[in-house]
């Protein structure tokens, strides 16, 4: 061990060891018990960023700690490399998406292994190797012999930008997910997987789900969207193309006897077929279709719509409903069709303002009186009045009552619903898995046989036009199947496919007899720890669920949920800076070319670039491109080392919470380092024998530092294992080191005491400083390699000696607590005292002129 702590020298070293000797090689042992810890699977971007380093510092931190308490740990890592982003920037650099991919992953893979992540690399899986999505491909076509699968015309989300259809979760405020560019709905033939019909136990298994966090679940039950209510049939009263019905769902039945009008979609099958025969309507549903219409911006959108002429009897009263075309009305949703009751109802109020209908109040303000309609809705639940025989009744009654009458009309049926829609799998884009479905010459569509799986897509391509070059190439295009001409499906999966089921083939990724090896995946599922942000609650995570189950009832795996417990970490934000350029323009900087003037307490003064100009403090920002503020990791690990990075990125916060990157904590987590290297180094060569501590044999002031040790151990322990509160375990064992370092070293006893202490230390940063720590466990003399070494073993004992708190006070004010053992002096106890740092910075330049001392209560120094 050398004397000064060098990170860029001890790092590659051990590095190198732990790849040549395979030391987080997982290989399936039956009698121990196993621990699946996995961070979600990076995109190849081509460089890793801060949040990257902070997704996979908490894996290896929580995978590290595991394999010390003795558990069979597989952390495997691997790549989701198809996508649009390969696209876009083969386009851009005139290549191929797959060089530009492989290239990619080969240099984010350098970077993952100068951070010393101990991943299993046998295991790495790419997404686009045939080897992958050919399982991919054959499981769909199994999944379509189920009757999962289906293809229709449907009305879908479509991204202009990235010419592609998004499914419903992609679609965020109305905007492209990926590109935040405006969606429009479009017709468009689309592969679908029934989602809908596992919504039940997407939503019930939620329960079953105790170490995930709360807001993951309520996020993924909101769009779920489970609600009981009521199917009711309207019959059309002048229609006089035959027997025409509409059909409307509502959670709201004790709002029936306030109908004002009922509003279909402008591709309703009724919309289309009056369409046929009056211009005006068949103009505004042409009008609607071109609307960028979705969920997210009915609420907001102008409510538009188109008299149809026709009306419906109220089942009840009689009185005649008339019929409306409403452009804020989707046909996806539901049945196409609602009962509008604009008194109740915000869009349904919005409609009939607009239009000048008839808006009739049913239900009484919570304080019992008329609510006034021609202000606003009132969308509150209440007792009923202006309801003929149903007058006073609360919600609850009203529902029943009105719903039976509905039932025994023979015009109702309770209906449970859910707003989950079916998973839109097709995209229009080159770079994914094909889809393995042929068209015959007869307009037959069939899977592809098993043997002639995989349908691989073409490689050696140039992205010259945004349009997909296997949809631009004939000869790709068509195939024979058993003799006969077909044309291959030219869509290509939607890429969550690939993320829906990774995690499961890494437990054999070399399996080639099949999708998974039951023996290998039943053993390592589920996954014991999940960790990825929160971002991806209703999109990757709610796909990941569902396709566990599909493979669940396909008999691939036996538990129910894919994962027992999900981390989510947060956001990494860094300062923004930025000057005004010539024409007004905003030009950021990236924080390592500032140089920054901050007062005492911490607050930025002036902010200047390497040229000199003056910049303007934009605040702490998400680190992004668009504001120049992402730090390098690559530069982070030249700098400081590795270690301290990964230090850093748990002690500066919360995992769940947000990190703010400030370059002078890691200057100072790197001091820390520095400090407990050299404490190692100069006890390591102290002169004094190794020897076992005499537990039985200590004094007051051992006893106290041997309890602190322990109370340590226990704490840590807690925060990384129970609590998942990593920083607060990292500033326990700061403050024990900081003990350590005032600790008396004078006598054997004394040495032996720091020889346990440093060797629990050293073990305790392993998950966090695994290079540093394996170079001072071997310094220390630690059996064998620290990595496979056991957690420290709390001595309760210890922690039990018989202590008290004693309050410090510097000049009657208090300044620091203390915990001793009941027969310390006050002579000890000042010493003590004046070890700790927080007591001593407040006597620095003072002389102490008296001491009160209230026995194992208060020790009150006064000074001047």
């Amino acid at each position: 061990m050398q004397e000064e702590y060098c990170p860029q020298e001890i790092e590659f070293h051990v590095q190198r060891y732990w790849e040549e000797n395979n030391t987080f090689q997982a290989i399936k042992k039956e009698k121990k018990e196993k621990y699946y810890c996995l961070s979600m699977l990076p995109y190849p971007s081509g460089r890793l960023h801060m949040g990257h380093v902070r997704n996979y510092t908490i894996g290896d931190v929580i995978s590290r700690y595991q394999r010390l308490l003795g558990k069979n740990v597989l952390q495997p890592i691997g790549w989701d490399a198809f996508g649009l982003p390969a696209e876009s920037a083969a386009l851009k650099n005139n290549t191929a998406p797959a060089s530009w991919t492989y290239d990619n992953i080969e240099y984010m893979k350098t970077q993952l292994k100068m951070l010393g992540f101990g991943y299993d690399w046998n295991r790495e899986i790419i997404t686009c190797k045939p080897e992958y999505y050919r399982w991919e491909q054959w499981f769909f076509t199994k999944l379509y012999q189920k009757g999962l699968v289906y293809k229709k015309t449907a009305s879908v989300n479509w991204c202009k930008n990235d010419q592609t259809v998004l499914a419903n979760e992609q679609v965020i405020n109305g905007c492209c997910w990926r590109c935040d560019s405006k969606v429009e709905r479009k017709q468009i033939p689309q592969w679908f997987i029934k989602i809908t019909d596992y919504a039940e136990q997407l939503l019930n298994d939620l329960d079953t789900l105790k170490d995930w966090p709360k807001q993951v679940k309520t996020m993924q039950r909101n769009w779920i969207g489970r609600s009981e209510g009521i199917e009711i049939v309207f019959n059309i009263a002048n229609y006089q193309y035959g027997q025409e019905k509409i059909t409307v769902y509502t959670t709201r039945p004790d709002t029936f006897m306030g109908i004002s009008y009922l509003a279909i979609a402008s591709d309703h099958p009724l919309s289309i077929k009056i369409s046929t025969t009056n211009s005006k309507i068949l103009n505004f549903i042409n009008e609607c279709r071109a609307i960028k219409l979705s969920e997210a911006n009915i609420v907001t959108m102008e409510k538009r719509g188109i008299d149809t002429n026709l009306y419906s009897m109220h089942p009840f009263t009689g009185d005649p409903i008339p019929i409306w075309i409403a452009n804020f009305v989707i046909k996806e949703y539901g049945t196409g069709a609602v009962m509008a009751v604009p008194a109740h109802d915000n869009q349904d109020w919005e409609f009939a303002i607009k239009y000048k209908l008839n808006i009739k109040p049913v239900i009484l303000k919570l304080d019992g009186t008329e609510p006034d309609v021609n202000k606003s809705a009132m969308i509150e639940k209440g007792i009923l009045f202006n309801s003929g025989e149903y007058n006073g009744l609360s919600h609850q009654a009203a529902c029943e009552a009105i719903t039976n009458k509905l039932i025994n009309k023979g015009i109702g049926i309770r209906k449970v619903n859910y707003r989950l829609r079916d998973w839109c799998i097709s995209r229009q884009r080159y770079w994914g898995s094909p889809i393995p479905m042929v068209t015959l010459k007869d307009g037959t569509v069939q899977p592809i046989s098993e043997n002639q799986l995989p349908i691989i897509l073409p490689e050696n391509v140039v992205m010259t036009d945004i349009v997909s070059p296997i949809k631009s190439d004939s000869k790709w295009a068509h195939t024979t199947i058993n003799g006969k001409p077909a044309l291959r499906e030219t869509d290509t999966f939607d890429t969550f496919m690939e993320s829906s089921w990774y995690y499961a083939r890494y437990t054999c990724p070399h399996y080639n007899k099949g999708m998974l090896d039951p023996q290998e995946t039943n053993y390592w599922l589920p996954i014991d720890q999940y960790i990825g942000g929160s971002e991806h609650a209703i999109m990757h995570l709610m796909y990941f669920r569902f396709y566990h189950k599909l493979l669940r009832d396909s008999g691939l795996v036996s538990c129910d949920e894919p994962a027992r417990r999900l981390l989510c970490q947060g956001m990494v934000l860094a300062d923004a800076f930025y000057y005004v350029g010539i024409n007004g323009e905003r030009n950021w900087i990236s924080p390592v070319e500032v140089n920054i003037e901050r007062n005492k307490k911490g607050d930025i003064l002036k902010a200047t670039d390497t040229q000199g100009r003056k910049l303007i403090y934009a605040g702490l920002n998400k680190m992004s491109k668009s504001k120049n503020n992402g730090i390098d990791p690559e530069l982070m690990v030249k700098r400081y080392g590795a270690d301290t990075v990964r230090l850093f990125i748990m002690f500066a916060s919360p995992v769940e919470m947000t990190l703010e990157w400030k370059e002078s904590g890691v200057e100072g987590v790197h001091r820390f380092l520095k400090r407990l290297w050299k404490l190692v180094y100069k006890h390591v060569n102290s002169g004094f024998p190794i020897i076992g501590l005499d537990v039985n044999n200590l004094n007051n002031e051992q006893k106290i530092l041997r309890r602190n040790l322990h109370k340590t151990i226990l704490k840590v322990t807690d925060d990384i294992d129970r609590r998942q509160i990593f920083n607060t375990a990292i500033a326990a064992i700061m403050e024990l080191v900081n003990k350590l370092h005032r600790a008396p070293k004078d006598t054997i006893q004394d040495h032996a005491l720091l020889q346990e202490a440093l060797i629990a230390v050293v073990c305790l940063l392993y998950p966090f400083t695994p290079h540093a720590s394996y170079i001072m466990w071997k310094a220390l003399g630690g059996k064998g390699t620290i990595d496979d070494t056991s957690w420290p073993v709390v001595d309760k004992q210890a922690t039990m000696e018989n202590c008290v708190q004693v309050i410090i006070q510097v000049n009657s004010k208090v300044r620091g607590k203390i915990i001793i053992t009941s027969d310390l002096t006050k002579e000890q106890l000042q010493r003590l005292a004046l070890q700790e740092y927080s007591i001593a910075k407040h006597l620095r330049g003072l002389t102490i002129r008296r001491i009160i001392y209230i026995p194992h209560k208060l020790l009150n120094l006064v000074a001047s």
